[in-house]
């Protein structure tokens, strides 16, 4: 298995902002098919980055918080949302009440947490309703992590029943796929 380090995406937030990036990520696709068939009004954005998802969903009124481990992609999420809070912390240790928010949500970041069953088991602890995870689909492709980084429908399977969860549902989209954890 690969180093964590390897994962982990290393370049800047103007990356994870430039508009290649965003079209390829369906950002306002994937906030529309999460509030379809839910009613949550705060959502905890982890691994937020530069907080992309976290704007959109706010755009949309959802109340959003944001964690990341880098320091820098915390700065810019402030600036792109300086109402919302957003705190340096990994996926595995969130500083956050058990129910303090309506739904978690991981933007294309599940594959480069450290412990996917403890981050999936925090998501759980701090979420009431639901959790989403968007990933990369399980095939290679030219561009998003190799597929050794990538994770099967059947993992993220298995890990949401571990941490508790009691139904999941995958909606594949263009090259990425949107699992919808239900408690």
């Amino acid at each position: 298995m690969s180093s964590v380090n390897e994962r982990v995406f290393n370049q800047g937030p103007a990356k994870l902002r430039s508009p290649e990036r965003r079209n390829r990520m369906e950002v306002d696709r994937i906030v529309q098919q999460c509030l379809q068939d839910s009613t949550f009004k705060t959502l905890l954005d982890i691994g937020t980055g530069s907080a992309l998802f976290a704007e959109a969903f706010d755009k949309a009124g959802v109340s959003v918080a944001g964690v990341d481990i880098n320091t820098e992609m915390i700065d810019a999420a402030k600036r792109y949302l300086p109402e919302s809070e957003f705190i340096v912390a990994p996926a595995e240790d969130l500083p956050f009440a058990d129910g303090s928010f309506d739904s978690t949500f991981f933007g294309v970041v599940f594959h480069e947490v450290s412990d996917y069953s403890k981050a999936l088991h925090e998501a759980h602890r701090v979420a009431r309703c639901c959790t989403f995870i968007l990933e990369w689909q399980y095939k290679q492709e030219d561009f998003g992590p190799p597929l050794e980084h990538r994770l099967t429908e059947e993992v993220i399977r298995d890990l949401s029943l571990s941490a508790g969860y009691q139904e999941l549902s995958a909606t594949p989209l263009g090259s990425l796929v949107l699992y919808k954890l239900l408690k």
